[in-house]
């Protein structure tokens, strides 16, 4: 029996006591709204978005909310998170203030700011906590309708759990009775990402429960100007199912109707719960007493008879006047009730701030002691005196005050003494405070992938060639078998196979649900991805070519790169994305935007191979591992030939290493994926002339050469070039930094680091567009030709 079907009579007096703490949370809620704007208006705080206006629907959504259950939400569910115990008063202000220390700000750090809501999905060592015994909440993201696509995969992996077998479902499911519930403010269902992913939620029928907070407006901007009919539940009908059909359930509430909501929300997770159906609730008639965030006032838009119905329906008030009628309490009683948030929340806010500037100050005072030191003995000590007086007088400093103040009065130390104990100062102090502002872009657990190794493919004497698309094939049912928790999804991926047969009689094997097509709506076959991988699933989410990426890049960027980071390591979201790219004909299908990539998604791994072998190898690895990664198959390999290994879904190729396919003494020629294979036949005949190159294979673009192995080629043959297909400045440019910059190589160099990219526009179609828009093996020949001719003209003589 589920927990929706369990009937627990109560007593009038446990009512009472049930609804008046729930008028409680509501009303510190709002004080916290309330104060929290004035702490951002005097300053102590930067920016400030609050949930008020939006309380008591939230309070029924966390009635319905149980252990297990996820939301994916946006920055006004504040009410919401202290009504399922995930956040207290302090932690509200630690959150405002940007507190950088997680055990005061448990949401994000002081990553986020405030009204950006998190729960702890991982222990501080990178491991699952049992998400069953908890309510769950992934990270928050600003970008609008960003929730969106993370949703859908939240829900889609309770339908896993529940109908795909063999999986351990200890810490993450119970039976997929799991409901995601996803919030918005009706402005930002004008977004794509809306639309698309309410589509999908009907398609796949997963247990989505989608809460519209509607006030009418969106900052400033009426819902006339946001909305067809100027209702979303009125327009979203279509997907109302029916006896012809699957679809939603869509009901429509008063957000000031307390009773209501509650019944609304029971019946709608009894729905979710029970038949895995999605249900839209739009939250009509709801306010927001202080405007839309504190950069500016509603009285400059809205007219005085909205304001006033405003100051009648507000949420808190229709509630005050409910519990009065039904003699729930007294007015004298709620008076106290009121007032008593009031004292706990100033109490709260004083606390947050004592803690949140305590550590600073004691730098303040730590500093100061060392520059009173230093300055005794100084040529400059009437300076150095007032800079420490100065940074003294600060009543509230922040560590910008004081690593400035430090790092002005280092330079006045250049020839003196003292030194050397403010630069140790200096030094020992950033390495500190450094981490709190940039740690965990990566998983800092033991399974990330610096502790990956390699594992070579294995071949038997019979090792037959076939087309590379087998071994990809192969691999990927040897995975299936291994991980029942993996599963893979895309545009063909299922019923085809793939459009490059990689997945062939995958779905036929292993089932709908784990080798599954879906429709061409990228930006959400990300979003399942990310949900699923929250939730303790392995899901590889294929776009199916690279060009295509272009339509999940925000999701990619703002979402899953950013994951670890804005929680501080304490949700994770391993997902593996994969696609197929360069080298193809025509402007759509042969893009190589690998710049705009990998300088978009950082916190994910863009890993490049050159075959089919060394891409089932990262799936391998990846697999293995706790962070997301694209991987970018090429295009025109899957009918190359390869040999089969023995040891498929074992061998494993490493994250962040370059290999050398070719040993040579005269120039480096760095590149990656199917320009390689111009590479190596420019070398080739390259060899013809007398020139000898040494060809990298950078494998992996994110992390790049961690062992700087490049830098040791170069030594050996003190040239380099960069080829790559990505537009001039893209990629060929970072990986030259990375080069250059990081790896010291200047030193070695004789000859005038290059790059070879193509052309500044996209690749024209045909043969002939793809010869005059990409490096041929004609331009690399040539350009090295012209490196060693300007290093030894008599050697080399000029072709032009």
């Amino acid at each position: 029996m589920t927990e929706t079907q369990t009937k627990v009579e109560i007593t009038f007096e446990d009512f009472k006591s049930e609804v008046l703490n729930d008028y409680t949370i509501a009303t510190t809620s709002r004080e916290c709204s309330l104060l929290g704007r004035r702490e951002v208006l005097t300053g102590k705080a930067k920016f400030g978005i609050f949930g008020d206006g939006k309380e008591i629907p939230q309070l029924a959504l966390a009635k319905a909310f149980k252990n297990g259950d996820f939301r994916s939400g946006y920055y006004r569910d504040q009410t919401f998170m202290m009504a399922i115990g995930a956040m207290t008063i302090q932690q509200f202000f630690a959150g405002l203030y940007g507190h950088t220390d997680i055990n005061f700000d448990p949401m994000s750090a002081g990553r986020q700011m405030g009204g950006h809501f998190a729960t702890h999905s991982l222990d501080e060592n990178g491991n699952w906590n049992n998400l069953t015994q908890q309510k769950n909440s992934s990270a928050d993201i600003s970008p609008t309708a960003g929730q969106m696509p993370r949703l859908l995969g939240l829900a889609q992996a309770s339908k896993i759990y529940r109908n795909v077998s063999g999986i351990n479902q200890t810490l993450f499911s119970e039976s997929g009775n799991e409901i995601a519930w996803g919030t918005i403010g009706n402005a930002s269902t004008s977004e794509g990402l809306f639309f698309e992913t309410i589509n999908a939620a009907g398609v796949l029928q997963v247990p989505m429960v989608m809460s519209v907070w509607d006030d009418e407006y969106g900052i400033s901007v009426h819902a006339r100007h946001q909305t067809t009919k100027e209702n979303i539940s009125e327009i979203l009908k279509g997907f109302q199912r029916d006896e012809n059909g699957k679809g939603f359930e869509i009901l429509t509430v008063k957000g000031w109707d307390y009773p209501t909501l509650v019944s609304t929300y029971e019946k709608a997770a009894a729905i979710a719960r029970e038949e895995h159906v999605p249900v839209l609730i739009h939250v009509r008639e709801l306010t927001q007493p202080q405007g839309h965030s504190t950069s500016g006032s509603h009285e400059r838009y809205k007219n005085a008879d909205r304001l006033a119905w405003e100051a009648e329906f507000d949420c808190l008030a229709q509630m005050r006047i409910w519990l009065i009628e039904n003699n729930i309490a007294t007015a004298e009683e709620l008076d106290a009730i009121d007032n008593q948030a009031k004292k706990e929340v100033l109490e709260g806010k004083k606390a947050a701030w004592t803690s949140f500037v305590t550590p600073m100050k004691e730098e303040q005072k730590e500093l100061v002691t060392l520059l009173n030191t230093i300055a005794a003995s100084s040529d400059n000590k009437v300076f150095i005196d007032k800079i420490a007086a100065d940074l003294a007088a600060i009543k509230e400093p922040i560590r910008k005050d004081i690593l400035t103040t430090a790092r002005k009065v280092l330079r006045m130390l250049i020839n003196e003494n003292g030194k050397a104990s403010l630069s140790s100062w200096i030094t020992a102090y950033t390495a500190k405070i450094q981490p709190k502002f940039s740690s965990h872009l990566f998983s800092q657990s033991d399974k990330n992938i610096l502790n990956s190794e390699e594992v070579p493919a294995i071949y038997d004497a019979t090792a037959e060639e076939v087309d590379a698309r087998l071994v990809l094939r192969d691999n990927f049912d040897a995975i299936f078998s291994k991980y029942p928790e993996s599963l893979i999804f895309g545009e063909d991926s299922g019923n085809i196979g793939d459009v490059n047969q990689g997945l062939e009689g995958m779905q036929e094997k292993y089932g709908e649900l784990r080798v599954a097509d879906v429709g061409i709506r990228e930006a959400t076959i990300l979003g399942q991805g990310i949900g699923m991988a929250m939730r303790g699933l392995r899901p590889i989410a294929e776009i199916q070519y690279l060009d295509y990426l272009l339509y999940a890049i925000q999701i990619m960027s703002d979402d899953l790169a950013t994951l670890q980071y804005r929680t501080a390591g304490r949700q994770k979201a391993p997902l593996i994305i994969r696609t197929r790219g360069h080298r193809l004909e025509g402007v759509w299908h042969s893009g190589s935007p690998m710049g705009m990539i990998i300088n978009a998604i950082r916190g994910i791994h863009v890993l490049v191979p050159r075959n089919m072998t060394k891409a089932a190898g990262f799936y391998n690895t990846l697999l293995e591992k706790d962070e997301p990664a694209l991987v970018i198959e090429c295009l025109n390999g899957y009918r190359l030939k390869e040999k089969m290994p023995t040891n498929l879904g074992e061998f494993k190729t490493p994250i962040g290493v370059v290999e050398t396919i070719k040993e040579g003494t005269d120039i480096t020629l760095v590149s990656y994926g199917s320009t390689l294979r111009l590479v190596e036949q420019a070398a080739k005949e390259l060899e013809t002339v007398g020139i000898n190159c040494e060809i990298i294979d950078i494998q992996s673009l994110l992390p790049f050469d961690i062992n700087h192995d490049i830098v040791k080629s170069v030594a050996k043959t003190n040239r380099l070039l960069v080829i790559d297909e990505d537009v001039p400045g893209g990629a060929s440019a970072y990986i030259l930094q990375e080069i250059i910059e990081n790896q010291n190589t200047y030193k070695h160099l004789d000859s005038a680091p290059q790059t070879m990219a193509s052309k500044a526009h996209r690749p024209a179609y045909g043969t002939d567009g793809d010869y005059f828009s990409k490096p041929s093996i004609e331009d690399i020949f040539e350009r090295v030709y012209a490196i060693m001719h300007e290093a030894h003209p008599n050697k080399y003589k000029s072709l032009y």
